[in-house]
């Protein structure tokens, strides 16, 4: 039996893809990033997923994204 956790998470992952998807139709063209912003950002998202690893409540969660990343 699927958890409600996981429906959820899968509802969430697709409405943020076709978000992603259809925004670049939705807006005008954008400057690129600063090439700054490709290493912050796996940086950032790492370094939030390793602070939630040491929360008891959302452990299980977070160490099983940090073992998915690697």
């Amino acid at each position: 039996m699927v958890s409600w956790f996981c429906l959820i998470s899968v509802v969430v992952v697709l409405i943020w893809t076709s978000l992603l998807l259809l925004l670049p139709l939705l807006l005008p063209p954008l400057p690129p990033p600063p090439p700054v912003l490709f290493l912050l950002v796996p940086v950032v998202i790492m370094a939030l997923l390793f602070f939630l690893a040491l929360r008891p409540p959302v452990a299980a969660t977070a160490k099983f994204f940090l073992i998915c990343t690697f």
